[in-house]
């Protein structure tokens, strides 16, 4: 039995829930190689664990949803716009005031 060519790639693939339109994107190793019989096949691999690529079974990591989409390689690279910012900016300290002046009890 001779040694298999093994090619290997970093992939990072973004995710949609289109349950709660959470975005986030996950990275890959993707081995390229063939079997006993010539058949190109690629293994795809998350930390180093063996995973089914991810428009198999991917599920939302905030809701738990099965109902995710995946973007084309390097769509949020190109729309940074679709992703979710990672912190909200703090809130400003003012109180906030009303534009409709205060009802006066006594007047109904």
């Amino acid at each position: 039995m001779g040694v298999r060519n093994v090619e290997q790639e970093r992939r990072t693939v973004p995710f949609e829930c289109q349950r709660c339109w959470h975005v986030w994107q996950e990275d890959y190793v993707v081995q390229h190689t063939a079997d006993r019989h010539g058949n190109d096949i690629e293994v795809w691999l998350r930390d180093g664990v063996r995973v089914p690529p991810p428009s198999a079974e991917a599920t939302c990591v905030k809701c738990g949803s099965a109902k995710v989409t995946t973007f084309p390689d390097g769509y949020l690279t190109r729309h940074p716009e679709a992703a979710m910012p990672g912190e909200p900016s703090p809130l400003d300290d003012e109180r906030l005031r009303s534009p409709v002046p205060r009802r006066m009890p006594w007047i109904t």
